[in-house]
């Protein structure tokens, strides 16, 4: 059986960053903030190491793998085998605007085929439905792609792909623009649309519709609550990650895990040590928390002794340990090298 979990919070799949080191880390901020995969390729289940894209760490639970695809056959066998590997859900992008993505007929370019996203969750829920575990198939899509877009496209991706049994919807408040903005500008420049996401939970009260897109503080995840029922918060998640410290409390009334970023990264430090002692590289671990100390005292050394050693010294703990006590120096003397506001964070 599957972890039971609140689908409040949760910080988004995003390819290259969230790995399982990122999300080992984020775990350490937050006990109940939903973690994601990056995006994996249906078939790079299947033919790949499966061992590299899918291995995660126990306390990284509640987890959700996404996956990519359209071949209804390929999806089911991946998440079956998701599954079999103790992720919590399995959730199908139908929301990434890249080129490369396009081009093997995943992502985005689904929207457009409400019926084989459907095909494919169908698939998807009786494969693992067979392998004995209560995996929930899920799908992350956008708001509209290119000039389909309107409440009525939406409404009507929806309808039919919850006909197939899918039951939580995460919409990403941009619409997507295929072969005219690179991903990085769908990120930013098509604009945002709430109240759309919010006329969707209306219209599909029995369904969970959760929406991701230009969150940055917990004040604005908490009003976005008034009116769907989670909120997923990508790269101010990434970027500023002691925002995940707030979310225990703030939003499910629990005791923050760390007291402080300094804790946070004391209690890091065992687990980079484990990874390193099989072969993991320092950078693929420290890139992860650069952003841990915006705002606060010693910022700025943090990021650059991370930045500027660990590259090089892939096995030494001890680059990790020298940009820590900068920071504990720089809290001693209260000499902040931001000006940002934390508290909010």
């Amino acid at each position: 059986m599957s972890i039971s979990f609140d689908k409040t919070f949760s910080v988004a799949p995003m390819v290259d960053w969230t790995d399982r080191h990122c999300r080992y880390f984020h775990r350490l901020l937050s006990r109940r903030a939903i973690l994601y995969t990056e995006m994996i390729a249906a078939a790079a289940v299947l033919k790949g190491d499966r061992a590299r894209l899918l291995d995660f760490n126990a306390q990284e639970h509640p987890v959700v793998v996404q996956l990519g695809g359209s071949d209804p056959g390929e999806m089911a066998e991946a998440a079956a085998i998701c599954a079999e590997w103790g992720y919590d859900a399995v959730n199908i992008n139908v929301g990434c605007p890249s080129d490369k993505v396009r081009q093997g007929r995943f992502g985005a370019v689904l929207f457009r085929e409400p019926e084989t996203v459907a095909a494919c969750a169908r698939a998807m829920a009786e494969a693992v439905q067979a392998t004995g575990r209560d995996v929930p198939i899920t799908v992350k899509c956008r708001v509209g792609v290119d000039d389909a877009d309107s409440d009525e496209h939406l409404a009507h991706f929806i309808d039919i792909v919850a006909e197939a049994g899918v039951r939580t919807f995460v919409i990403h408040v941009r619409k997507a623009i295929l072969g005219g903005l690179s991903p990085k500008q769908n990120r930013t420049v098509p604009p945002l649309d709430y109240p759309r996401a919010h006329r969707m939970k209306q219209c599909f009260d029995e369904l969970e519709i959760i929406i991701n897109g230009g969150l940055q503080s917990m004040a604005e995840c908490r009003a976005q609550l008034d009116h769907v029922d989670g909120v997923m918060v990508g790269r101010a998640a990434y970027q500023t990650p002691w925002l995940l410290s707030r979310v225990d409390e703030q939003l499910f009334g629990d005791i923050a895990p760390v007291r402080d970023p300094v804790e946070a990264v004391e209690r890091f430090i065992p687990y980079v040590q484990r990874r390193l002692a099989e072969g993991v590289p320092l950078n693929a671990m420290t890139k992860h928390i650069l952003g841990l100390f915006h705002g606060r005292p010693g910022a700025r050394a943090f990021r650059r002794i991370l930045s500027e050693e660990a590259p090089g010294k892939p096995g030494d703990i001890g680059v990790l340990q020298c940009a820590l006590e900068q920071v504990r120096a720089a809290a001693l003397t209260g000499d902040a090298e931001d000006s940002l506001q934390v508290a909010e964070q």
